[in-house]
C-alpha cells in the first residue's frame, strides 16, 4: 500500500495536532528529519512483529514500560539505565514464572509528545496553550514556552537518537547479563520489602545458569537482550517525516520506532492516523478505554489488519479498574470470532488516575494491581491468553503513585512529585507489579506442547 501523502493526510483533519504559527519553518524542519538516518531498522520491526505474534497465541508475554512522556532534561545516563534496570528486574521475574519468553518495549525514544483534553490552560486570569510534551512546547508558563515551536521535532529525533545508542549499548555490551541480576538492584531492594522474594529468586536463577554453564550451555542470549522502542504515533509531521521505502521489501516502515500505536482519541477510520498507520509494515498498538464499542474497534482493526496477519496489531486496554471485568469480556470475545489472534495487553495506569487532597494528580497502587487482576480474570474466563501489560514507570524513587509496599500516602506526594504529565510507578513498585503478575502468569495452566524454554 502507498503512504498517504502529508498534505492528503494534513486534509483529513488530525486531531491534538501543534498549532504552528511558522509553516516556512515547520516545512525546512521537515525536510531536515527527511534526509536524516533511521533510528531502527525495518528487520527489527519484522523480529518485534514475530515476537508479538507468539505473544498472541501464549508463547510469549510482553512487558512495555517508561515514562508518561520523556522530556529533554531527563536524557541522562543514569535516567535512561534506571528505566531499563527495572524492566531488565521485572523481566527477569516475569521469564522465570511464565516459562515464555518476555518481549522488552520500551515507551521511551520517541515518547516526547501528549494528547490534552483541554487546548489551553488558565492560571491567575492568564490563558496559554496546554503543555504537549516536549515535542511540542515547553512546561514553564510563559508565552515563549507555551508556544508551538516546529525546531522542537529535531530535538525529539537526536534526543530519540541518543537513547536507542544508549539502550543498545547496555543491552548488548555486558549490563543485560543474567549474571548481573543482583547489580540491577543492589541499591534500592535491600530497604524495600520486596528485597526478599526478589534476591531468593535471582539466587535461584543463578544456581541454575551455573549448572548449565557447567554442563557446557553458555548461550549467548544470557549475555544479551533484544529491546524495542515505542510511542504514541501522535505528530503527524513528524511520523510522515519518518517514515521510509525499505530497499530489501519495497514496502514503507516508519523508522522511528519499532512499535507506533493509536491512541483512544485519535483511532477513528478513516482519520489521518490510522490512514497513516494503516500504510506502514511496523506492528502496531490500538488503545481502547472504557468507552469503546466493539462496533467502533472492528472497523479499525479491518484498516489495520484486513489479512490478519500475526503479530500486526497489539490491543492496549485502559478501562480502569471497576470496569475491566465488565467491559473488556464483550470486545475480547468477539475480536476473537473474528479469526485474529491479536496480542492482548493490560495498561493499569491510564484509567484508574484521580486528583488528591492534597491536590496531585495521582494513582493507587491497589487500583492498578485490581485492573490486573481483572485483566488477567477475563482472559482466565475466556480462555484467552493475557499477553502483557503497559506500564508508565521510572528508575527513580518518585513519590507520584500511592500505595505499594512502601505505604506511600498522599502527604508522601510532595517528596519527589517529578512528572510533567502523568503520575508513574517508582521502581519499587514496579518490582512489586512484576511479582503480581507473575503469581497470575504461574497460575495459568498450559498444554504441554506451548512449552517454550526459557529464553531472557
Amino acid at each position: 500500500m502507498n503512504v498517504p501523502t502529508l498534505d492528503a493526510l494534513r486534509g483529513l483533519s488530525p486531531k491534538q495536532q501543534p498549532n504552528y504559527d511558522d509553516p516556512a519553518q515547520l516545512e525546512e524542519v521537515l525536510a531536515q528529519l527527511r534526509s536524516r538516518p533511521p533510528l531502527v531498522f525495518a528487520g527489527e520491526c519484522d523480529a518485534l512483529k514475530s515476537k508479538i505474534a507468539d505473544a498472541s497465541v501464549g508463547r510469549a508475554f510482553i512487558l512495555q514500560g517508561g515514562d508518561c512522556a520523556e522530556t529533554f532534561d531527563s536524557l541522562t545516563a543514569s535516567s535512561i539505565r534506571g528505566r531499563l534496570r527495572v524492566l531488565l528486574s521485572m523481566a527477569i521475574v516475569l521469564t522465570y514464572a511464565a516459562e515464555v519468553p518476555v518481549v522488552k518495549i520500551g515507551r521511551m525514544a520517541g515518547q516526547f509528545a501528549k494528547p490534552r483534553s483541554a487546548e489551553s490552560e488558565t492560571r491567575d486570569g492568564l490563558s496559554l496553550p496546554a503543555y504537549r510534551g516536549d515535542a511540542v512546547n515547553g512546561f514553564e508558563f510563559t508565552a515563549q514556552s507555551r508556544r508551538h515551536d516546529p525546531l522542537r521535532l529535531l530535538q525529539v529525533y537526536n534526543a530519540s537518537a541518543a537513547t536507542l545508542n544508549l539502550v543498545r549499548a547496555f543491552t548488548k555490551g555486558g549490563f543485560a547479563d543474567l549474571r548481573s541480576m543482583h547489580s540491577w538492584n543492589a541499591d534500592f531492594v535491600r530497604s524495600a520489602k520486596v528485597s526478599t522474594r526478589y534476591e531468593s529468586l535471582t539466587s535461584e536463577i543463578n544456581r541454575a545458569l551455573a549448572f548449565m554453564i557447567a554442563c557446557g550451555v553458555d548461550d549467548e542470549s544470557f549475555r544479551t537482550v533484544d529491546f524495542y522502542a515505542s510511542h504514541e504515533a501522535l505528530l503527524i509531521d513528524y511520523e510522515h517525516s519518518l517514515t521510509r521505502i525499505d530497499s530489501r521489501t519495497s514496502t514503507p516502515y516508519n523508522v522511528g520506532g519499532h512499535l507506533l500505536w493509536i491512541g483512544d482519541r485519535t483511532r477513528e477510520v478513516g482519520g489521518a492516523h490510522v490512514e497513516l498507520l494503516k500504510s506502514l509494515r511496523n506492528p502496531v498498538g490500538l488503545k481502547i478505554g472504557p468507552r469503546a464499542q466493539v462496533d467502533q474497534i472492528l472497523p479499525v482493526l479491518e484498516e489495520l489488519d484486513p489479512h490478519h496477519e500475526p503479530g500486526r496489531v497489539t490491543i492496549i486496554s485502559r478501562m480502569g479498574s471497576k470496569k475491566v471485568r465488565d467491559l473488556l469480556p464483550p470486545i475480547v470475545e468477539k475480536v476473537e470470532a473474528t479469526g485474529r489472534k491479536v496480542a492482548w495487553v493490560c495498561d493499569p495506569m491510564h484509567g484508574n488516575t484521580f486528583s488528591s487532597a492534597t491536590g496531585y494528580k495521582t494513582r493507587s497502587f491497589a487500583d492498578v494491581a485490581d485492573e490486573v487482576n481483572g485483566f488477567f480474570d477475563v482472559h482466565a474466563n475466556l480462555g484467552t491468553w493475557p499477553g502483557g501489560i503497559h506500564i508508565e514507570l521510572t528508575g527513580d524513587d518518585v513519590t507520584e503513585c500511592v500505595g505499594g509496599a512502601s505505604e506511600l500516602g498522599e502527604q508522601d506526594l510532595a517528596h519527589r512529585y517529578e512528572t510533567l504529565c502523568d503520575p508513574r510507578l517508582n521502581r519499587t513498585q514496579s518490582l512489586e507489579l512484576a511479582f503480581l503478575v507473575a503469581d497470575r502468569l504461574s497460575g495459568i495452566e498450559r498444554p504441554a506442547s506451548d512449552f517454550v524454554s526459557m529464553d531472557f
